[in-house]
């Protein structure tokens, strides 16, 4: 299991922009697709984004064009930039590392974001 560790989460007006981070007990860039998962009250939790080892990147629809994910390989860290926020933004957000090989999942704690109008 991958220990992962969120923070960049709190309270923002909408248009505002956030910047999550998620990082990593151990080097795991090479084997892992990182995500971003979200989850509101009431529904069900739902990818925003999402990088292969090789950065090749996807985003869930209502995200595309104001999220971008980025990982930086040194610090073990992936990020998720967050612009022109939204109140059905909120949610709690929580970091995922799938394992390529064996198909296996890590969670991290998850990060609350919350949009206000």
């Amino acid at each position: 299991q991958v220990q992962l560790v969120e923070s960049g989460g709190g309270l923002v007006q909408a248009g505002g922009s956030l910047r999550l981070s998620c990082v990593a007990s151990t080097n795991i860039f090479s084997m892992y697709v990182m995500g971003w998962y979200r989850q509101a009250p009431g529904k069900q939790r739902e990818l925003v984004a999402r990088i292969t080892p090789g950065s090749s990147t996807d985003y869930g629809d209502s995200v595309k064009g104001r999220f971008s994910i980025s990982r930086e390989h040194i610090s073990k860290t992936t990020y998720l930039q967050m612009d022109s926020l939204k109140p059905e933004d909120t949610a709690v957000y929580t970091c995922n590392a799938h394992h390529m090989g064996s198909r296996s999942d890590s969670w991290g704690q998850g990060t609350q974001v919350t949009v206000s109008s």
